[in-house]
C-alpha cells in the first residue's frame, strides 16, 4: 500500500517526496529538486515524515537557488551526527519490532488496543516539548511525548503489525486558547476508517488507561477538535468505538443504575458512555441521581468525573464518609500549555 500522502500529490510533488526520501535516508548535507513555491516544498518535507516516521532525524531544511535555475537546492538539518542517527536506527528498529512482536498474533483491534494501551501505561506527557517528542524517538526511546511523537509512534507500530494508519494534524485556534497544531491517527480497522487519540487518553487516564477517544467517528471527533490541516478518509462509523464494543455505552438510565450496582458490588470503578439522546444539563442531573442513588443503597458515596464532549461519565465509590463529587474533565489542559 502507498504511503498516504505520497497517494495524494500529483507526479511533480511525488518526485520530489522521493528525491527528498532518498537524500534524508542517505545523510545528504544537500540535495537538488524541483523549484517550486517554498510553501509547497515545506508541505511535502513535512507530509513524507508523517508518512514515514521511521524518518526521525530531519526536522527541518534550508534550501537555495539561482534566479534562472529550474532546481532548488535542500539542506536538511539534521538532529545529529550521522553515527549517532544510525545508533538511534537501530535502537528504534529494534524497539518497534519486540513491541510489535507481542500482538503479532491478535486481531486488528487488538492490536490497535495493545498499541495504544502502551502509550497510555508508558509515555508521559511532555510538557518542556523537547525536539526528541516531536519524534518517534520521545515515546518509544525515553518515554515522554507530545501529540506529534505520540501519533508517529502509533502509526510506526501500525505499520509493523500491517494496520493502516495515518497521522492526521489539526489547526490551532488562538480564539480557544489552541496555540498549537494537535495530531493524532486514524486507523483502519475491519474495512473502516476511525479515528484514534492516544495523547487525549493519555492526558485523561491518570489512575487507569481510558478509552474516550478510541475509534471515534468524524461527528464525535470534533466535537473538541479542530478541522485537518490536510485531506482525510471520512471516518463515518462508530461502531467500533470501545465504549460500543464493550458494552458500556447506554441509552437507559436503568442500564446506568445497573452498571452503578454491579460496579459497586465488585469495588471496581465504572467508565461508560452515554448515547440516550444529548447529555444536556438535565439529563446528567438525572444521571447523577441515579447514580447517588445506587451508592446511597449500599452505604457509599461516589466521586465522578465528565468528559462533557464525549459523554463519557466515570464513577467511582468510597466506602469511606465524604461528599458526593463531581468534575468536568478536560482532555486538553495538558495540550493547551504546549503541544507540537
Amino acid at each position: 500500500m502507498e504511503p498516504y500522502y505520497y497517494s495524494h500529490m500529483n507526479k511533480q510533488q511525488q518526485r520530489t517526496y522521493q528525491l527528498i526520501k532518498n537524500g534524508l535516508e542517505s545523510f545528504s548535507q544537500n540535495f537538488d529538486v524541483p523549484r517550486m513555491e517554498g510553501k509547497e516544498l515545506s508541505d511535502i518535507f513535512y507530509k513524507l515524515r508523517l508518512d514515514c516516521p521511521e524518518i526521525f532525524y530531519a526536522s527541518t531544511f534550508q534550501y537555495s537557488f539561482y534566479e534562472d535555475s529550474t532546481l532548488i537546492k535542500m539542506k536538511p538539518v539534521y538532529l545529529f551526527e550521522k553515527n549517532k542517527i544510525r545508533e538511534h536506527q537501530m535502537a528504534m528498529s529494534s524497539r518497534v519490532a519486540k513491541l510489535a512482536r507481542v500482538a503479532k498474533d491478535k486481531n486488528d483491534w487488538e492490536k490497535e488496543q495493545y498499541i495504544h494501551d502502551f502509550i497510555c501505561e508508558n509515555v508521559t506527557y511532555d510538557k518542556l516539548k523537547k525536539q526528541y517528542s516531536h519524534e518517534i524517538l520521545g515515546p518509544l526511546g525515553q518515554g515522554v511525548g507530545v501529540c506529534e511523537g505520540i501519533a508517529k509512534s502509533v502509526k510506526i507500530l501500525c505499520d509493523e503489525l500491517l494496520i493502516p494508519c495515518i497521522v492526521v494534524i489539526s489547526e490551532n485556534n488562538p480564539e480557544k486558547n489552541i496555540k498549537y497544531r494537535h495530531a493524532w491517527n486514524i486507523i483502519q480497522v475491519n474495512g473502516t476508517w476511525n479515528h484514534l487519540d492516544a495523547t487525549f487518553d493519555n492526558t485523561l487516564g491518570k489512575k487507569e488507561v481510558r478509552y474516550d477517544y478510541f475509534n471515534l467517528d468524524d461527528k464525535s471527533i470534533f466535537k473538541d477538535h479542530e478541522p485537518v490541516i490536510y485531506k482525510i478518509p471520512a471516518c463515518s462509523n462508530g461502531e467500533h468505538f470501545y465504549y460500543r464494543e464493550k458494552k458500556l455505552s447506554f441509552t437507559k438510565q436503568e442500564d446506568v443504575a445497573k452498571r452503578c450496582q454491579q460496579a459497586i458490588k465488585k469495588g471496581k470503578v465504572l467508565t461508560f458512555h452515554w448515547r440516550g439522546g444529548y447529555l444536556t444539563k438535565t439529563v446528567m442531573e438525572e444521571l447523577l441521581q441515579i447514580i447517588a442513588m445506587a451508592a446511597k443503597e449500599k452505604s457509599k458515596h461516589s466521586r465522578v468525573s465528565i468528559n462533557w464532549s464525549q459523554a463519557i461519565i466515570r464513577v467511582k465509590f468510597f466506602s469511606e464518609q465524604m461528599e458526593d463529587s463531581v468534575k468536568i474533565e478536560d482532555a486538553y489542559e495538558e495540550e493547551n500549555e504546549a503541544t507540537s
